[in-house]
């Protein structure tokens, strides 16, 4: 007799390739279940993976933290506006005449050049930024108190709270 118990359920379909592949896909904005329907298993086998094999939860965790401050850094760029360089392809036709004036050749070409690019500040992507980063200054609802005698002085109070 075996000191080993005999193994329960099938066996696991995890290869060691899988980390690098959740890595990339995370990079690209996978969620665990997008995760799941490309390994062909269930949400639930990808939280089993990722409790059974460490490198693969680290490689979701990696590909996902580059992920969002990427798109945090972009959120960023449109709330303050950026101003940067690119180029442009523009068409130049270049026309040869003769003396008197009769085209004798024509030639087309592209030519890039480079372009200083202002974008504005966008002000939704402000008010997204400021009411996730600061909740409590910028939230659109804000719980105020009021109290005093009728017609007399009238105290108000911000009321803090947490979790709204």
């Amino acid at each position: 007799m075996s000191d080993e118990s005999p193994k329960v359920g099938r066996p696991t379909e995890y290869k060691p390739e899988f980390v690098d592949q959740a890595q990339k896909l995370c990079l690209l904005g996978a969620t665990d279940a997008q995760l799941a329907e490309f390994f062909d298993v269930s949400e639930t086998t990808i939280n089993n993976w990722k409790l059974a094999q460490p490198e693969f939860l680290e490689s979701i965790r990696a590909g996902k933290r580059i992920a969002d401050a990427e798109v945090a850094a972009s959120l960023f760029n449109r709330a303050k506006g950026a101003v940067y360089q690119t180029e442009q392809a523009f068409k130049v036709k270049t026309v040869k005449f003769d003396d008197k004036g009769k085209r004798i050749s024509e030639v087309e070409e592209i030519q890039t050049v480079p372009v200083t690019v202002v974008e504005p500040p966008d002000t939704t992507a402000c008010s997204f930024w400021l009411k996730n980063r600061q909740p409590e200054a910028w939230r659109d609802k804000q719980d105020l108190e009021h109290s005093g005698p009728k017609g007399g002085e009238i105290v108000i109070r911000h009321i803090a709270s947490s979790g709204e």
